[in-house]
């Protein structure tokens, strides 16, 4: 593949808050492009990009889907992903190897809760991005609002490069800003067809207005606009062209288009400005990583086919006639099928047996894949997701991937002994497919617990167990994870001196253990050096304790925010041994823990609530009934926006609440947000219910 080909691939996501028709637009552009011969629709189950039974029965995005079509003689990869708060790891990791973004907003709704998580996520990588005001016929749209809450709560500089001819049911088409030219669509093949014609006279002043707020937002990127349009000159289609292009790249600026995909109104226009104004991987430059031997010398690849083979295998799905497939990013060089590849994280090598181009749930072959590419493959055996492959003889490492606390759980357990032999095997694939899900069996209770993002992820798991993998469960209901740590500092000694595999074994440890707000697991300190005690026996300590950790001390959930302190360590050159050292140090940091005193930690979620203004009383009165704190209100439209911050354990079933304090009128998003400490007597209240006395 030429640098030229290169330079016309765009990789790029369609992301948004739930129901802002992602996947409606996603239709469009398939059909526009040729990639499908008729438009499916989200609400009929029937859409292209929504394959799963679970997504065509509900209406929504769980899974992020990839094609691929042709515009402009630019190939551009899709991957369409969900909304829904619970599937956010599905956003993450596809804007981890992304190079653009179409950021899809609700005209009426403007920017919502989970616009701003995937917003926030995309700053992370770095993603350049567009915006797309789509649903511009429905009642209440207003454009020039969303371009102002893109502005302020998005924290971008953005400007139109389109305004809508009329709003609602008037709403016909869209103005052109870059070409002064009115774009309208005929109905007669679904939109297919875009008639340009001059701007409407009532309209003109409005345009040339919106032109010139468009130019001067421009003129902060570009020298050279800024000089010729401070000069008086006349600005050409090229010169703004180039100029949007530059500063969306650089991340500088967001160019806002609008339209209705569900009226067939506005995709090609969008079309266009994918090819034009988002980069291509050349544009995106070197991908820069570490040296697979030293973590702290940097490496980097060129996007070229010329440059040795590197990629980032960022999800695994299972599929059904080729079994496990890995989706790789291909950031350099080429693949071929029959290839054998390096992991650097495992040190492992390992074979591609096939390469697949997806499109949704369809595979068409392909017998090499090439710098720029998104291909699934088959054959990998020990990848997970967010690991790197390369070449073995100059390996590179990219940075992994941050996946979201599951802080909810369900306990499920198989119907006979046939589906008990099933069962692990189905949960483990499902867990490498999604690392925001996980199990485990609680020793306390006996009971096996599956872990997830919220009510809606697990139901979507527990479903996929009995439809897809086809076994029996019963499941009970959800529970929250809660989080042991330490409530003041406390010491642990502990001596392991015995004879263990024939041979005397002996280990001595002394630690620390206090409460740290870090929102996190455990840190490690040691005041010993490598002349107290040999760096392999450290490094056995620590991972003794962190591995100790997940079970607790007082009901087998996971110690966090806990800093520990390895105070003394005795040393035998005869008998010491690591396996000595693991036991010794796991007993002493149980001991330090209940010498420090145990609590329970809680997890609070970040709510939002929008609600119409009748209704806010009764909102913020049901928020404070659960334990919940009202943190700020704002107005919106006709519409209070209440933010709040509210345990868990009180969120079971708030959408039912919600709809009978508003008439079914108000809507939530919920997220996780912190842990924080339980009173002794909630504490010993939960407990007691798990029969442990406290």
């Amino acid at each position: 593949m030429s640098s030229t080909q290169i330079d016309n691939i765009r990789n790029i996501g369609i992301m948004a808050h739930i129901d802002a028709g992602k996947t409606t637009t996603t239709e469009r552009i398939l059909y526009y492009t040729g990639k499908s011969h008729k438009i499916g629709e989200v609400h009929d189950g029937a859409a292209t990009m929504d394959w799963m039974v679970q997504e065509q029965e509900r209406g929504i995005t769980i899974t992020s889907a990839a094609t691929t079509c042709m515009w402009n003689k630019k190939n551009i990869n899709i991957i369409d992903t969900p909304g829904h708060v619970d599937f956010t790891i599905e956003v993450e990791r596809a804007l981890r190897v992304l190079d653009g973004a179409v950021g899809v907003f609700d005209a009426v709704s403007g920017v919502e809760p989970q616009s701003e998580t995937v917003w926030a996520q995309a700053d992370k990588y770095k993603v350049p991005r567009i915006a797309f005001v789509n649903k511009m016929d429905r009642v209440g749209a207003d454009f020039q609002n969303c371009v102002e809450e893109i502005r302020e709560r998005l924290g971008k500089k953005a400007a139109a490069i389109q305004i809508p001819i009329g709003s609602a049911e008037e709403f016909q088409g869209m103005i052109d800003l870059i070409e002064m030219k009115a774009l309208f669509f005929g109905d007669d093949n679904l939109g297919a067809t875009v008639d340009t014609q001059d701007i409407p006279s009532d309209l003109s002043d409005e345009a040339t207005m919106a032109r010139e707020e468009l130019i001067e937002a421009l003129c902060d990127y570009d020298d050279e606009l800024a000089e010729a349009y401070l000069g008086g000159e006349e600005i050409t289609i090229t010169t703004i062209k180039e100029a949007i292009r530059s500063a969306v790249i650089n991340d500088d600026f967001i160019p806002v288009l609008c339209g209705s995909a569900f009226k067939n109104k506005g995709v090609q226009p969008l079309l266009d400005a994918i090819c034009d104004y988002l980069p291509s991987p050349i544009d995106r430059g070197e991908i820069k990583g570490h040296s697979a031997k030293d973590i702290e010398k940097e490496d980097t690849r060129k996007p070229s086919e010329e440059d040795l083979f590197s990629g980032l295998a960022f999800k695994i799905a299972s599929d059904p006639f080729v079994g496990m497939l890995h989706y790789v990013r291909i950031y350099s060089g080429t693949l071929k099928q029959g290839a054998t590849i390096y992991n650097p994280h495992k040190k492992k090598k390992e074979r591609i047996t096939k390469i697949l181009q997806m499109h949704a749930d369809k595979r068409t072959e392909l017998a090499e894949a090439k710098a720029g590419d998104i291909v699934a493959v088959s054959g990998l055996k020990e990848t997970i997701t967010g690991e790197t492959l390369c070449m073995d003889h100059k390996p590179i490492v990219y940075d992994l991937m941050d996946f979201p606390e599951s802080v909810i759980s369900i306990a499920i357990e198989p119907k006979t002994t046939a589906d008990e032999k099933k069962l692990m095997d189905s949960l483990s694939r499902l867990k490498l497919e999604d690392p925001s899900f996980t199990f485990n069996n609680n020793k306390e209770t006996g009971q096996l617990l599956i872990f997830g993002m919220g009510e809606l992820h697990l139901e979507i798991i527990a479903d996929r167990l009995e439809r897809e993998f086809k076994v029996g469960i019963r499941v009970g209901a959800p529970q929250v994870s809660y989080r042991e740590s330490v409530l003041a500092a406390g010491v642990g000694e502990n001596t392991f001196d015995k004879e263990h595999g024939g041979k005397l074994q002996f280990g001595h440890v002394k630690l620390k253990v206090e409460p740290v707000d870090c929102q996190g697991g455990i840190e490690f300190f040691t005041e010993l050096t490598k002349r107290d005690l040999p760096q392999e026996f450290i490094d056995a300590i620590e991972k003794s304790i962190r591995d100790t950790a997940p079970g607790g001390a007082m009901a087998g959930y996971a110690f966090i925010n806990i800093k520990v302190t390895l105070l003394e360590a005795k040393y035998s050159e005869e008998s010491s041994s690591e396996v000595a050292y693991i036991i010794a140090a796991s007993n002493a940091f149980r001991e330090a823990c209940q010498s420090a005193g145990i609590g329970l930690l809680e997890p609070l979620m970040s709510l939002e609530v929008v609600t119409p203004i009748d209704y806010t009383g009764d909102v913020i009165s049901d928020i404070n009934m659960k334990r919940g704190k009202v943190l700020a209100m704002n107005a919106k439209q006709n519409k209070e926006v209440v933010e709040a911050e509210v345990p868990l354990a009180e969120m079971f079933g708030y959408s039912t609440d919600l709809r009978s304090k508003s008439q079914g009128r108000a809507s939530f998003t919920m997220n996780f947000s912190k842990y924080e400490n339980l009173s002794r007597e909630m504490a010993k209240e939960i407990l007691e219910k798990k029969g442990i006395y406290i």
